[in-house]
């Protein structure tokens, strides 16, 4: 797994026979947490915390993480801070049920920790996070979400969408669906015409501005 960027990784997660593995689009909002999850023999106290908002690949991650011998608790801001607790403490001493390190992925909101003994040894943990997608990231997340869906999009695509479009993982998901919603609907190729409305379905009327 390289953390060249821009670019994409190969994540081998889904069972054989059930199409082509999902990729991750690497990029500046990404690229050193990538970096860091394939060194966690470096990690301070063997543990990483992993942030990031919605819909950027934090439980894609994970899944390799998992594949590579790490424990991985995802949603640890959901689960038992006794628990959490514990698993650090196993880890520290070669008891972790995966390996020798451990992976916490919690949601881009602050990680409000009551435990005072956890809230001091998660802050010295690795802390990463995976940030907002630049132009060029955005361009590449549009690519993948089109060719998920098989949808082709006329020659111009990014260009267009990408200034229009905000710097957020599940807000491009969200226009490469519309897209393909109307597309489908109108039974037209998707060429400019279907990106404005999708772009003016997302994001209302007041987007004919910039169009």
């Amino acid at each position: 797994m390289s953390a060249q960027h821009p670019g994409q990784i190969a994540l081998p997660l889904l069972a054989e026979g059930r199409g082509d593995p999902r990729r991750i689009v690497i990029g500046d909002a990404n690229a050193g947490v990538i970096e860091a999850l394939q060194s966690p023999g470096n990690w301070p106290f063997h543990t990483a915390v992993l942030t990031g908002p919605a819909r950027c690949g934090k439980s894609l991650l994970g899944q390799w993480a998992a594949g590579q011998g790490i424990e991985v608790i995802d949603g640890a801001d959901l689960r038992e801070e006794a628990d959490i607790f514990h698993r650090w403490n196993a880890v520290q001493h070669g008891g972790s049920r995966a390996g020798t390190a451990l992976l916490l992925i919690a949601d881009d909101t602050p990680w409000d920790i009551t435990l005072p003994d956890l809230k001091s040894r998660l802050g010295g943990s690795l802390q990463l996070a995976i940030g907002e997608p630049d132009d060029a990231m955005a361009a590449s997340l549009i690519e993948v979400h089109a060719e998920a869906r098989a949808l082709t999009l006329a020659d111009g695509a990014a260009e267009y969408l990408v200034p229009r479009t905000s710097r957020s993982f599940a807000d491009i998901e969200r226009l490469v669906a519309a897209i393909d919603r109307i597309s489908l609907e109108r039974q037209a190729p998707a060429t400019m015409s279907v990106w404005r409305a999708a772009l003016e379905a997302l994001q209302g009327p007041q987007q004919q501005k910039l169009l």
